[in-house]
């Protein structure tokens, strides 16, 4: 390999929403860290307006649903050719392999494991619901990958895919000022984080636990153990039962 080819930069974390609202975006993606990492170029962003793939001069993308109903469908036709804009694009760029996420209320629930995974990777794809929902066989046919962010509803898919693209971006190496901090947070272990204390020492009444003033790194760990324990089992049954478990602690 010549000395020119091992220093060319790696391809940064590539992010694409399918949306109806490209106005949205950037938002919260575009401001503190989140933001200063795609303007170092770690990550980017390119936002994809479902309407410019309307095949009327209405700009019309949805339609009533068959069999009944109230609200309206995305279009089949439509939101196919708003993907297939992109994955054409991704194949003739490398042929990279982002997986396509259409954001429902309906799919499985997102959780750090899953950041990870898609962290890990080379970026994704973002398919932004809106109305009722999205046609199903463009679902079956595009073999999207349904995930929720909570069992709530939304006016759309636009929050969700920014919460989603957040939490993968802050996981990429040069992000975050201190790596330890994603390693000791809730999820991470199994377990929900421990309190935080700073200055000043005393607030309203409340002192900082005398033990994060000892300077014992092994009694402060344990403290922080013990904490981490008692909250997840008192807020998070669910996640106290996979930890005594020693099961994986996140669905997949």
């Amino acid at each position: 390999m010549s000395e020119s080819a091992s220093h060319i930069a790696p391809k940064p974390w590539h992010a694409s929403v399918l949306t109806l609202f490209p106005q949205c975006f950037p938002g919260v993606l575009g401001a503190s860290i989140i933001g200063g990492a795609e303007k170092s170029g770690i990550w980017r962003l390119e936002t994809v307006d479902i309407r410019d793939f309307s095949v009327n001069r209405h700009r019309t993308v949805d339609s009533p649903p068959s069999g009944g109903g109230p609200g309206m469908v995305l279009k089949p036709d439509v939101a196919a050719k708003a993907i297939d804009s992109v994955a054409t694009v991704s194949h003739e760029n490398g042929g990279d392999s982002r997986p396509l996420i259409y954001l429902t209320p309906r799919g499985k629930p997102l959780t750090q494991k899953r950041v990870r995974e898609l962290a890990s990777g080379p970026g994704l794809i973002a398919f932004c619901g809106r109305f009722e929902g999205l046609d199903q066989r463009v679902i079956e046919g595009r073999q999207m990958e349904e995930i929720s962010i909570g069992d709530f509803i939304l006016a759309g898919g636009e929050v969700a895919a920014q919460v989603m693209i957040e939490a993968c971006v802050r996981l990429l190496p040069g992000v975050l000022g201190d790596a330890q901090s994603a390693s000791e947070e809730s999820f991470e272990n199994g377990l929900l984080e421990y309190p935080l204390y700073t200055k000043p020492r005393e607030f309203e009444g409340r002192a900082i636990p005398e033990v994060l003033l000892s300077g014992d790194h092994k009694k402060i760990a344990d403290w922080r153990r013990q904490e981490s324990e008692k909250i997840t089992k008192a807020r998070r049954p669910d996640m106290w039962t996979a930890y005594k478990n020693g099961d994986d602690h996140e669905r997949d």
